[in-house]
């Protein structure tokens, strides 16, 4: 557990159901803010962004409104990648971005054309020409090593990694390892991806900087066990770094991981609102008061 001497003081919080709440969130450690549903975790967290305007939100709200933002895009990658395939082929970089010479000619580089259905909503089909891999047939024509810039975005990041020799991009990849996310094709839109996936790909784009304030909703909603612990880690990271983390969560394996936690209940709406708890989940695990505490006891 990592100790802690500074605060962020709350004082008298009334919103919602919160019943004049004080309470005091550690700086520069992982504190998790837990209890029922509707016991007012999320108020409480509004209480504190509001007063701390220079918190970084990571929240489960989409990070793409086009299909033109990718994966790669998003960590810096794709520049890298386009620069690798340039230097390997004697192509100019510009020709590997399906956002401008690349593209195929049909589709604008989207993959897709769009079937106006008049009264209806419109409908996507794969474009007839590229078959969806958004290039022209000139830049598909360039290979490097037996894959086309097109091949490279269907990779994950793992395969990336092997694949690719710049060491910067690979640092870039691997925080997409990192946080669970190197399932995803990097060339996959980021309007497509779930709200889990935003929230992760966000904090992965945030592991590099220092003294900063970061609240997460929910982060580990939807991984595997596995993947928990990967997220896990990365939090633990950050905090590492001088970061204060905070995490509303209900998953038991992150709660254990906290170094301090806050519970609201005891149960949600009315019957909720206040600090029922708060210590290190050891101590949670023995308060006769906390809701979460014998169910940590028995993770711990």
């Amino acid at each position: 557990r990592r100790s802690w001497t500074e605060s962020f003081p709350i004082r008298e919080a009334r919103s919602h159901n919160l019943k004049n709440v004080s309470v005091d969130i550690p700086k520069g450690i992982l504190v998790g803010i837990c209890g029922p549903a509707g016991s007012g975790k999320s108020t409480l967290i509004e209480e504190f962004v509001a007063a701390h305007s220079e918190a970084i939100v990571v929240g489960q709200t989409s990070i793409g409104r086009t299909s033109r933002g990718t994966v790669a895009s998003y960590v810096g990658a794709f520049d890298i990648m386009r620069k690798e395939f340039a230097r390997a082929t004697g192509a100019e970089p510009g020709l590997f971005s399906f956002n401008s010479k690349g593209a195929c000619p049909k589709c604008s580089g989207a993959g897709f054309l769009t079937v106006d259905m008049n009264f209806l909503d419109d409908v996507r089909m794969v474009c007839d020409e590229c078959g969806g891999a958004r290039y022209g047939a000139d830049v598909l024509k360039l290979v490097w090593k037996g894959k086309t810039i097109a091949d490279a975005l269907a990779m994950t990041a793992t395969e990336a990694e092997e694949f690719f020799l710049s060491p910067e991009l690979r640092k870039r990849l691997a925080v997409l390892r990192d946080v669970g996310l190197d399932y995803l094709p990097l060339g996959q839109s980021l309007s497509t991806l779930s709200g889990g996936e935003s929230q992760r790909l966000k904090l992965a784009s945030e592991l590099h900087k220092t003294g900063g304030i970061y609240v997460l909703d929910e982060p580990t909603s939807g991984l595997h066990p596995t993947d928990v612990a990967r997220l896990v880690a990365v939090l633990e990271r950050l905090a590492d770094g001088g970061n204060s983390i905070i995490v509303i969560e209900h998953d038991l394996d992150a709660l254990a991981a906290c170094s301090w936690l806050i519970e609201l209940g005891p149960g949600g709406g009315a019957a909720g609102g206040r600090i029922i708890a708060e210590g290190t989940p050891e101590d949670l695990a023995t308060l006769k008061g906390s809701v979460t505490g014998p169910f940590l006891r028995e993770v711990l």
